[in-house]
């Protein structure tokens, strides 16, 4: 059987309190063999680290996303950089833009990105970055890192821009990760832009306990349901959802180095 990664999980979260082993047993029985568990701000960050120490199933990514960087305290940035150096951290982030909650002023929200990508650049980390209203400002801060830095290791996570976009995204390096909104029925426009992805960058992921894809939508999301937006994916670019597991958990391991489950390592 074809093996899946979730790139991004954030299973920290607290409605995953009650059965977090059995939604990490439900993800092997699906055909997993990783779940990246993602962190928001420093305390999170913290917990994903836990839980990637706690099961073989899970690795961490460790950052503050756009929403939490104004209310971080002055040494959640310094414990963002300490979390990094353990071997479970193949990335680093949520970091990003946002311009919808709009919750932090914009010109914090583009020094914690920019920090964020220096992080991932010096440790040759994935940076994990969400972009919601704001595919332009995540593209020019990009283009100063690619002129000064060349390819950048990164993954725009759970994308819904534009086909431009993403092909100016995947010329600097970097990957494009979908998640459940692809199956959705209005979601035209992302299955247009995922369909111009080559498939060398293509990543899936859930954002669970958000974005449940067809057929489970209304659900809480959890890492097996990843199954349904690859098999869209899939069909997308005219593969079976075998072929498209085997590209995007190749590309998976690839860009977060992550070992095969029969490879071993920490």
């Amino acid at each position: 059987m074809a093996t899946l990664i979730d790139t991004h999980a954030h299973l920290d979260d607290g409605r995953f309190d009650g059965d977090r082993a059995e939604v990490l047993a439900r993800a092997e029985a699906a055909g997993l063999e990783r779940v990246i568990a993602v962190g928001t701000t420093a305390a999170s960050s913290r917990d994903v680290l836990s839980l990637a120490e706690a099961s073989p199933l899970v690795y961490a990514a460790v950052g503050i996303h756009p929403d939490s960087a104004a209310e971080a305290g002055p040494g959640d940035w310094d414990e963002v950089v300490r979390l990094a150096s353990d071997p479970r951290v193949r990335g680093i982030g949520e970091t990003g833009l946002d311009r919808y909650r709009d919750r932090t002023p914009f010109a914090v929200q583009e020094e914690s990105f920019r920090r964020h990508l220096e992080l991932g650049r010096a440790l040759d980390l994935c940076v994990v970055i969400h972009c919601r209203e704001a595919d332009e400002d995540v593209l020019r801060l990009l283009r100063e890192q690619f002129a000064r830095h060349g390819p950048i290791r990164a993954v725009l996570h759970s994308f819904t821009g534009g086909v431009a976009a993403a092909a100016e995204a995947v010329a600097m390096g970097l990957h494009v990760s979908l998640a459940g909104m692809l199956t959705y029925k209005t979601a035209a426009d992302v299955r247009a832009m995922a369909k111009s992805v080559p498939p060398e960058r293509l990543l899936v992921e859930t954002d669970c306990p958000y974005l449940s894809p067809e057929p489970v939508r209304g659900r809480r999301n959890e890492p097996a349901h990843v199954v349904h937006t690859a098999a869209c994916l899939a069909g997308l670019h005219g593969l079976s959802p075998e072929a498209m597991a085997e590209v995007t958990t190749r590309n998976a391991r690839a860009l977060f180095k992550l070992p095969s489950p029969a490879g071993g390592g920490p």
